[in-house]
């Protein structure tokens, strides 16, 4: 491929940026998101996935011969009641996942954000460090009282507490993400004399990414329990609520049925992280260590 230098001799780092990135996909085409989806599923680790949940609904069933309805129901009740609440509380579900995909879609802005700052800025570094330090050893227990005292409106109450927990996920991993960026890069990039935004575009945005999906996939299943923890106590709807609600009208087999239901659902938001992970990070070699 044949590109203009300008009459100078030398390519622009928007150029060489262009040739690397056509060189990349010329090598090594994208696979579909479905396609990642796929890939990340292991025949074995499936089998075992089915076997281990044969036993737990093997185990339920034991112990429903023993124990009274309010203590362990059946599967087959618990069944019943997925079927129930798949037709009459499928309303919450979509209330629950807007709430955890609006906070973690805040938290990753914000904490990336945070976390740039922190990597490029050392005057205000120590400050935005101390702020996030002294977040992350606040209780999340503490969170929720204090937002059921602060805000009156329930989603303001859940958004606020997702948001103070997850945030400093995000900046921390990000920052070390910087940190960790390899000398010989900064001195390669700095020897063309780039701009501030053009190191930040070409350096230390594609370098942070697989910090930032590693980050989603971790907090993840921790934000769907927060948020199940934040509507128990914050909200009157939402998965939470009605978890509350099934508790203390002793409907056990709803709270299994409801319990099943964020199984489900944390696997496939790994899941999905997963393949958006194996897409956006085609590119990169497979390490294996032998």
């Amino acid at each position: 491929m044949i590109m203009s230098t300008g009459g100078t001799g030398f390519l622009s780092l928007e150029q060489r940026a262009e040739v690397v990135t056509e060189h990349r996909d010329g090598a090594a085409p994208k696979p579909a998101l479905w396609r990642s989806l796929v890939g990340n599923v292991s025949v074995r680790e499936t089998a075992a996935t089915v076997i281990v949940v044969v036993l737990l609904i093997f185990a339920m069933d034991v112990a429903s011969w023993y124990v009274p309805d309010y203590i362990m129901p059946s599967p087959v009740a618990v069944l019943q009641a997925i079927l129930r609440l798949a037709d009459t509380d499928y309303t919450h579900v979509f209330i629950t996942l807007t709430r955890l995909g609006v906070a973690l879609a805040f938290s990753l802005v914000a904490g990336v954000l945070l976390g740039l700052v922190m990597g490029i800025s050392p005057l205000l570094r120590p400050f935005i460090r101390a702020l996030v330090i002294i977040d992350t050893g606040i209780p999340a227990l503490s969170w929720i009282l204090l937002a059921v005292f602060w805000f009156k409106n329930p989603e303001t109450r859940i958004f606020f507490i997702l948001i103070m927990i997850l945030v400093p996920f995000y900046t921390l991993s990000v920052y070390d993400g910087i940190r960790a960026l390899p000398k010989d890069w900064i001195d390669m990039i700095e020897s063309f004399r780039p701009s501030q935004s053009q190191t930040l575009r070409y350096l230390i945005m594609p370098h942070i990414v697989p910090y930032i999906l590693m980050t989603t996939k971790s907090v993840i299943g921790y934000a769907t329990r927060m948020v199940i923890f934040a509507e128990l106590v914050a909200s009157a709807v939402g998965v939470g609520s009605r978890m509350g609600l099934a508790q203390s009208t002793f409907h056990i087999d709803e709270v299994l049925a409801w319990t099943f239901f964020l199984i489900v659902l944390n696997i496939a938001l790994q899941l999905l992280v997963t393949g958006v992970e194996k897409l956006a990070l085609s590119w990169r070699p497979k390490a294996e260590v032998r």
